[in-house]
């Protein structure tokens, strides 16, 4: 049976980026102790940061100065640095707009019932991160998923679809209830959960732990 992960996070979320990235790093050692294993079945799951921003988004430097107060920009100064070493580029200075990320999350969650859901999940929080694309214009979103896989149809109907986003914001909601405070968040196997951006070693601990037979199944 294969090791599945559930990832809640939010595309604007720079440390749910260096989670993926953590995650990724994790999963490579995963291969190297067992290169017969199954791959790991990930999902990825919503989580709005700022579910009260207007579905135009707001102006990113509004953003900032009610987020960081005095400290502005600088408070990017570490994630800079933590990016750089794992091979991403962020470009804070680029983002003009803070999105509401309820469309985005729409959109992740048709891209897994395509099969493509990683590839625009990555897609997404490049495009916010590294391009400083806007993400609360729905022509940035279907480009950014298409580019990543899925079809322009299926992209442009995920956009208008009101049902869809409910169902998006029911699933974040029933994180809420579940504890979920922050992100990244990870569960494995539905049994194990490891909070925040951990380092890569940290997740692959969690992983093989998720593996062993529950205490109450090893002894019946």
């Amino acid at each position: 049976m294969s090791l599945s992960i559930d990832v809640i996070s939010d595309v604007v979320c720079p440390w749910c980026f260096i989670g993926k990235r953590r995650l990724e790093s994790a999963l490579r050692l995963y291969r190297e102790r067992d290169p017969e294993a199954s791959a790991p079945q990930i999902a990825y799951h919503p989580f709005e940061l700022n579910p009260d921003i207007p579905r135009e988004g707001i102006p990113r430097a509004d953003y900032i100065a009610r987020k960081f107060g005095a400290r502005g920009y600088s408070a990017h100064d570490r994630l800079v640095g933590i990016g750089a070493l794992l091979g991403i580029p962020f470009a804070f200075e680029r983002i003009a707009r803070q999105p509401n990320t309820l469309a985005a999350h729409a959109l992740i969650e048709r891209a897994r019932r395509s099969g493509v859901q990683g590839a625009v999940k990555e897609a997404l929080m490049k495009a916010f991160f590294v391009d400083g694309l806007d993400l609360s214009d729905s022509e940035t979103l279907v480009r950014v998923a298409v580019e990543a896989g899925l079809e322009r149809k299926e992209a442009e109907a995920c956009i208008a679809d009101e049902e869809l986003r409910r169902t998006v914001a029911e699933e974040e909601e029933k994180a809420r209830r579940m504890g979920v405070q922050g992100v990244p968040f990870f569960i494995f196997n539905k049994r194990i959960a490891v909070s925040g951006a951990q380092e890569p070693e940290v997740l692959l601990e969690a992983m093989l732990e998720a593996e062993k037979e529950p205490a109450s199944s090893a002894a019946g």
